[in-house]
This record gives C-alpha cells, sequence and structure tokens, in this order.
C-alpha cells in the first residue's frame, strides 16, 4: 500500500481536530496499520493526550533545522512527532527563510514509506504551518463541529485549500468531511449535517462522532478513546470512522 498524509484541519479552535487525529490515528493502529502522527500545534494538545509533556526535540527543532524529524513510539503501530510551546514562535523565525512552505514536506520525505498513514494535526489557523502541512498532504480532512459557526467557516477553508493546490501542492484532494460532537436530537446538529450533505455530497463520512463524555475525558488520561473506554460511544463511533477510512482509502 503507497503510504499516505493527511492534514486533519480547521480552522476554528474546539472542533475536535486533535481528538480526531489521535483516535483515528490510534483505531487504525489497533487494525494493524503503521501510523505516524505530527503535532504541528504549538498547544501540544496532540503530544499531551499521549502523555507526553515536555517533548525535546520537538517539531520545533526539527522545523529549525537542529535535528530530524522526531519519531516518539506510542505503541507497537503508533508513532508520534511531538511539539511545545516554542512552536508557537516558529512562524515568525522562519518568515523570511527560503523555502519556508516546504519544511515539513522535506522533513517527511526522509521517512513517508516508513508508515502506512501520516497524520498532522494542524493549529487552529490559516498560517505558515498549516501551509507546510497541507503543502506536505495527499488529501485534507476537515472535522466539523455540528454547529451554526463552525459550518460558516468552511467557505474560508475551502479557499486555502484551492489555493495551496493552485500555487503549491496540485496532487493535494479534499479526504473528507467528519461531523463531531453530533447530537441527533437537536435540529441545529440536523441542520449541520443537511448544509454540508448538500455541498459535500460523498465527502461527508457517513459515521458522525457523537457528544460523547468519554472522548472529552480520555485525553486528561494521556489515553485514546479505545484504551480508556472501550465500550463507550465514542470508541464506537471512531472504530467506524476507521472501517469507512480503511474502506474509502484502501480499495
Amino acid at each position: 500500500m503507497k503510504p499516505k498524509v493527511f492534514s486533519i484541519s480547521n480552522h476554528k479552535g474546539g472542533v475536535g481536530k486533535t481528538t480526531t487525529t489521535v483516535n483515528l490515528a490510534a483505531g487504525l493502529a489497533r487494525m494493524g496499520r503503521k501510523v505516524l502522527v505530527v503535532d504541528l500545534d504549538p498547544q501540544a494538545n496532540l503530544s499531551q493526550s499521549l502523555e507526553i509533556k515536555e517533548a525535546d526535540p520537538s517539531m520545533y527543532n526539527a522545523l529549525k533545522g537542529l535535528c530530524p524529524i522526531p519519531e516518539v513510539q506510542v505503541n507497537d503501530s503508533l508513532w508520534i512527532s511531538p511539539s511545545n510551546l516554542n512552536l508557537s514562535g516558529v512562524e515568525l523565525e522562519l518568515s523570511m527563510e527560503p523555502g519556508r512552505e516546504n519544511l515539513v514536506k522535506g522533513l517527511l520525505k526522509k521517512l513517508k514509506n516508513q508508515y502506512d498513514y501520516i497524520f498532522i494535526d494542524c493549529p487552529p489557523s490559516l498560517g505558515l504551518l498549516t501551509i507546510n502541512a497541507l503543502n506536505a498532504s495527499d488529501y485534507i480532512l476537515i472535522t466539523l463541529q455540528s454547529q451554526y459557526l463552525a459550518s460558516q467557516g468552511l467557505a474560508k477553508l475551502m479557499e486555502i485549500i484551492g489555493k495551496v493546490q493552485e500555487r503549491l501542492n496540485p496532487n493535494l484532494s479534499l479526504g473528507g468531511i467528519i461531523i463531531t460532537m453530533y447530537k441527533k436530537n437537536t435540529v441545529l446538529s440536523r441542520d449541520v449535517l443537511e448544509f454540508t450533505s448538500s455541498r459535500f455530497g460523498e465527502m461527508l463520512f457517513h459515521t458522525k462522532i457523537r457528544d460523547n463524555i468519554a472522548i472529552a475525558e480520555a485525553p486528561a488520561s494521556g489515553q485514546d478513546i479505545f484504551r480508556y473506554a472501550k465500550n463507550s460511544l465514542g470508541a464506537l463511533d471512531y472504530s467506524n470512522l476507521c472501517m469507512e477510512f480503511i474502506n474509502r482509502f484502501e480499495k
């Protein structure tokens, strides 16, 4: 199977982006795929969700050219390239660097063939780090909270994707949209689902990640949802998402 790189992105915070990165990667690793997750968010929530609190070296060091991309083993099939708060200053520090949009792409090129899937957790912004991630990726996955304001931000994100395709990475494709924090009994959730489905059709994953307390609790214990609460609705939803993901990208 040809290795694939995915950016998981939304410039709005709190939409389940990091949670989806952790649990999609962990679920695929449980299914025998070799997976690397790259924490490109200065908040380092992805690293903390996998019990890495003080990463050294980190993605900051790699982007500064001080070391290769770090690979920390989480379990038999899952690795992470962790982040820390130092990454918050990297966009300014690299603002005059030639080829700054290609840094992540260059780092991943050296190890891409070691993995089946690489997932990049993007920051909640459309700055240099996100552009780097999109430039390095084959696909973008968008997490969309089932709320009105989250759905209204899609247009801006699609505009940025179009510019990256035109100017940097013509091979970038929309891999799909994942509805998170879904509450089936609310009119708002159903309206957002209907709006997204009518606009993006088959790009919308059938699996919806329901609002579930176990999903919110798991990061505090440094665990994915499968280790934290394997019988929860959250574990069921992410397991179904992994199966749908495999059917979509391994045909």
